[in-house]
């Protein structure tokens, strides 16, 4: 399954380096989101580093996913494709 990097994960006065808001294809709700939740998810940069994740919580109402990477994620990596295994 693929998705999309919207964004960081933060809040009005902190900004989360290694946790990503992900929008993943064909999922729309609440409960779809939930159903991911512990899957792995991998991201590629153009240099061929692999940054690995995990899906931890739903964000919001729509299937969008809270994603813990492991530290050093670029701020480049918004809009950029993940692999959700």
């Amino acid at each position: 399954m693929e998705g999309v990097i919207v964004n960081f994960k933060g809040s009005h006065h902190t900004q989360y380096g290694n946790q990503m808001i992900v929008q993943a294809k064909g999922v729309d709700s609440k409960e779809k989101a939930g159903k991911l939740v512990g899957k792995k998810v991998v991201w590629s940069s153009s240099a061929g580093k692999e940054i690995k994740g995990e899906v931890r919580s739903a964000h919001g109402n729509k299937g969008a996913l809270r994603v813990l990477f492991e530290k050093g994620m670029p701020g480049q990596a918004v809009g950029t494709k993940v692999k959700i295994e």
